[in-house]
């Protein structure tokens, strides 16, 4: 299953992963429901599954992780938040996700605890997401982050990382990747891209930051880009406006407000057919794709459907 998912991100084809968000519940099973009903299944080629994102509280990711991958038998990416863990708990919570096969890690920061809906809820951060992947270096190796053996040695594990899509900067965005990759990431997701320009300059800073890398597994490490459907004008402005390192051309956000203007079903039309064409767009320079819908499986099953 993993070997699959690896050569299949280190080709040319098209490559999909679809992010599932958890539920303030105690069961995913609806949400399992959901992708049946949307057949999206043998249109992608794994799942990710965010990790209390904004700080809100949801279903453990990694918990959530197992039951997708064995009802689907497709692989999942794990997200693990740096925020709500130190060094032994992360440790601790790889070595049982290795046990049940979930090895495609995702290794984030995690938004600030100041944002969470829980009371009085307080960060713990060790670091950030270096870290995580230092620590998967050391687990890949066969030792904990002490340097002691472990006895058995985990499966392999596969670190993804995260990058912003925009900055002012796009030098000060490369040395992260770079950090990221000399720290063993074998693949970047990023956030959002609205604008193929964007991409294309994405695409370089990351080949440069492949090129500077003193980390032998960054020679295959591949670029992911994430994509967020516009389908609403509000959304469009919320991510201008709030989401930083993200960058929403001004001409999307006239035509989706205009679209609002009229009625909600031209909204929807005109931020579906916008959404498809900056999707088409970024396959033909990179056909790797991750899609966050907020559980929309249905959104993402036409989306790929109609960019082929």
């Amino acid at each position: 299953m993993f070997s699959k998912f690896c050569k299949k991100l280190h080709s040319n084809e098209r490559f999909f992963t679809v992010e599932i968000t958890p539920p303030h519940g105690a069961s995913i099973s609806s949400i399992v429901k959901k992708i049946e009903d949307s057949k999206i299944i043998d249109l992608i080629d794994g799942f990710s599954v965010t990790d209390n994102p904004l700080a809100k509280l949801k279903m453990s990711a990694i918990l959530s992780a197992i039951k997708v991958q064995q009802k689907f038998g497709k692989p999942v990416i794990s997200t693990v938040s740096m925020r709500d863990r130190n060094k032994l708990s992360l440790q601790s919570s790889l070595l049982g996700a290795n046990d049940f096969d979930i090895r495609l890690i995702l290794a984030l920061t995690g938004d600030p605890a100041k944002f969470s809906d829980q009371p009085e809820v307080k960060g713990v951060l060790e670091r950030d997401s270096t870290l995580l992947l230092s620590i998967i270096y050391r687990l890949n190796n066969g030792v904990d982050y002490s340097n002691k053996e472990l006895n058995p040695k985990p499966k392999p594990i596969y670190p993804f990382a995260v990058s912003n899509s925009y900055a002012k900067d796009y030098k000060r965005l490369q040395k992260k990747m770079l950090k990221k990759l000399n720290y063993g990431a074998r693949a970047i997701i990023t956030q959002p891209v609205y604008d193929i320009e964007n991409a294309k300059i994405l695409i370089d800073i990351f080949q440069e930051a492949k090129e500077q890398s003193i980390r032998e597994t960054s020679k295959e490490a591949e670029l992911i880009f994430g994509q967020f459907p516009a389908i609403r004008a509000k959304t469009v402005n919320f991510i201008a406006d709030k989401v930083p390192g993200i960058k929403v051309p001004k001409k999307l956000i006239d035509e989706m407000n205009l679209a609002a203007m009229d009625s909600q079903e031209k909204e929807e039309e005109v931020g579906y057919m916008q959404s498809l064409s900056i999707l088409k767009n970024i396959i033909k320079i990179n056909p790797k794709i991750h899609l966050m819908t907020h559980n929309r499986f249905d959104l993402c099953k036409k989306l790929i459907v109609d960019s082929e």
